[in-house]
């Protein structure tokens, strides 16, 4: 299996598993897009909480230069944690919702 398979791979299972647990209030529906042809996941909160109604990103990764950039995580458990947990090593992650010139500074792939 190749590299970006196997990413795909775990990126999947781990967006599943976080899914899986719905919030704790509110009409709200895990939603999880998988696009395979561009490399793009996303898991997505959609529905409503009483009058306010819920869309967003909890988590987009894309694959990209044979490693997984993290677009958007608003969960209070970070998917990077995850990924490192799976046997992604650090240098195959870049944390794209830093800037380019802030990712130095992080433990992670700048690029």
């Amino acid at each position: 299996m190749d590299k970006l398979t196997h990413y795909a791979k775990i990126i999947k299972q781990i967006l599943r598993e976080d899914g899986a647990h719905k919030p704790s209030h509110g009409e709200i529906e895990a939603l999880l897009v998988f696009d395979d042809e561009h490399h793009s996941y996303q898991l997505m909160y959609v529905g409503w909480d009483r009058r306010r109604r819920v869309h967003g990103s909890i988590y987009h990764l894309r694959l990209q230069n044979d490693k997984i950039y993290i677009e958007e995580d608003t969960s209070n458990q970070p998917i990077a944690e995850s990924l490192l947990e799976a046997g992604v090593p650090k240098d195959d992650i870049v944390l794209a919702f830093h800037a380019p010139d802030k990712r130095q500074f992080t433990e992670f792939a700048i690029a």
